[in-house]
């Protein structure tokens, strides 16, 4: 029996809808804002809006991208909401969580989340939520900035870069894992160590080799195993962020054997760029961790396809030109963050079609497990009940990536050039398409979604 005319807002039909069952021939129905009905194609839905998908689109549910610095307050040159926003809309990213820092004053307390939710409120085009940041004596601020809707807490175990978000040491770690333990919070976790990067080489001038010889693969893999043993002993929920050492996918997949509370991420650009084939003085590479080598890279994606790795997500850590060196090009000036918040989709999609990696299992990195990994529960899935966030993918079509008409701020990106599988057609929010001119974005506390 069909509906009656105008039964819902907007109905979209086509032969690839990527379900909760996988790629399927459907019908979608939409109603305030909210998925309510998939039926098979045929159905005939009404609505007062139909779309009807091209032979060679794909709907996909909206990227959730837990890992994003957004740097406003404070370092809006860098990086700001809007343009953040539009540019997770140009890729198919629906909703975002922003970094603690490097925004000033950093989301350590609850004063700097509400001064972030002050000028995040009017222009974000995707949904955003916060992380709070976990740094030395700010372990009373944990509880009231959970209140406040946190989704978690990040830390850092060398040094963060910016002055005014301060790193824990092992110890002081455990002490908020235990508190975060008490009310079952998250703490994720930048894992480099930093007496093993001490002792490394320095990173100085413009040779790529130089800079990954100063932040070594056991820098991380000790950082890494201080984290598991302390979630171990608390019983806290901990999560890794930004793995680029393949090292230490055996010692995270033997600890979520024994049942130690553990997820862990990676990047597009650990996926897809190698440390061979970076220029010297090409800056716009550096991160840390860093890019690695092309067999770490294979290996990374194995951890994907086994489980040890639970999801992508950019790590869009932006800056302005000049702190990228560009004119020197030397690694141990240069600012380390990679920018592909706009990107990743297609990133990953390009890479996982050469390894017979299906669609759906990228969209599942890229949005049911971030949304799980921060208790999203109606957000990265097309299934009933949840969000209508979704993207018009295009799969097989092309395109070079042009750092010009990229949305994020300051145009940089090691990906410039870079030709491409898979084209985000549009991207919509709750049933509205996304334009780039009225944010419709809302602000996302945990527990409220």
């Amino acid at each position: 029996m069909s509906e009656a005319i105008g039964a819902y807002d907007l109905v979209i039909r086509g032969q690839r809808i990527l379900t909760t069952a996988g790629l399927a021939a459907r019908e979608v129905g939409i109603r305030d804002g909210i998925i309510v009905a998939i039926e098979p194609l045929g159905n005939g839905l009404t609505g007062n809006e139909v779309i009807e998908l091209a032979d060679d689109e794909t709907l996909i549910p909206g990227l959730v991208d837990t890992h994003v610095h957004v740097n406003e307050p404070g370092r809006t040159e860098w990086e700001g909401f809007a343009s953040a926003t539009r540019a997770a809309a140009a890729g198919g990213v629906t909703t975002i969580i922003d970094m603690p820092l490097n925004s000033i004053p950093p989301t350590t307390t609850v004063d700097g989340l509400e001064q972030k939710r002050v000028v995040a409120k009017d222009q974000a085009f995707v949904d955003v939520g916060f992380w709070g940041g976990a740094i030395p004596g700010n372990k009373s601020d944990l509880r009231p900035l959970h209140d406040e809707g946190v989704f978690g807490f990040k830390c850092f175990l060398l040094h963060s870069g910016v002055d005014e978000f301060p790193h824990l040491d092992a110890d002081e770690m455990e002490e908020d894992m235990k508190e975060l333990k008490s009310f079952d919070s998250l703490m994720i976790v930048h894992a480099e160590d930093s007496h093993a990067i001490d002792r490394a080489p320095h990173p100085g001038g413009d040779h790529y080799e130089t800079f990954l010889a100063s932040r070594p693969r056991g820098a991380e893999n000790k950082a890494i195993a201080e984290v598991i043993e302390r979630a171990r002993w608390t019983g806290a929920r901990a999560h890794i962020l930004h793995l680029s050492s393949s090292d230490a996918l055996p010692m995270i997949a033997s600890a979520k054997r024994d049942g130690v509370n553990l997820t862990v991420e990676t990047c597009p650009h650990y996926l897809t760029l190698m440390a061979e084939e970076i220029p010297d003085g090409a800056t716009a590479y550096k991160c840390c961790p860093p890019i690695r080598e092309a067999s770490n890279r294979e290996l990374l994606w194995k951890g994907l396809q086994d489980g040890t790795i639970d999801c992508i997500v950019s790590d869009h850590s932006p800056s302005t030109l000049d702190l990228k060196d560009l004119e020197n090009g030397d690694f141990a000036v240069a600012w380390g963050g990679v920018s592909s918040l706009q990107l990743g989709l297609s990133l990953i999609w390009t890479e996982a079609r050469h390894r017979g990696i299906p669609l759906e299992q990228v969209v599942s990195w890229m949005a049911e497990k971030p949304a799980a990994l921060a208790r999203l529960h109606n957000k990265g899935q097309l299934a009933l009940g949840y969000d209508a966030d979704f993207s018009i993918f295009a799969p097989d079509e092309a395109f070079v990536v042009d750092v010009n008409k990229l949305k994020h701020k300051n145009p940089i990106t090691p990906y410039d050039g870079r030709p491409l599988a898979g084209v985000v057609r549009k991207t919509y929010l709750r049933g509205t398409p996304i334009d780039g001119q009225n944010p419709g974005g809302k602000l996302l506390r945990r527990g409220n979604v």
